[in-house]
């Protein structure tokens, strides 16, 4: 089983969406994970994870090619 690292994290699920577009345009598979509070979705936040193996390189992509 592949281990998953959290790579970003936002309040909105549109800028992790855009996250993992762009992971995915550089062949580097990304699921969003929803860790709002399921009643009010008041609390919590959506992150964006890939396996461990590309983490280093998704943080990478993250940090120098995507701005918000």
């Amino acid at each position: 089983m592949e281990k998953w690292q959290k790579v970003f994290e936002s309040e909105s699920v549109v800028r992790a969406e855009i996250v993992k577009g762009v992971l995915g345009e550089h062949d580097i598979t990304a699921i969003v994970l929803n860790k709002k509070e399921s009643v009010y979705q008041i609390n919590g936040s959506y992150h964006v994870m890939v396996t461990s193996e590309k983490a280093f390189e998704a943080a990478n992509l993250i940090k120098n090619e995507i701005s918000f």
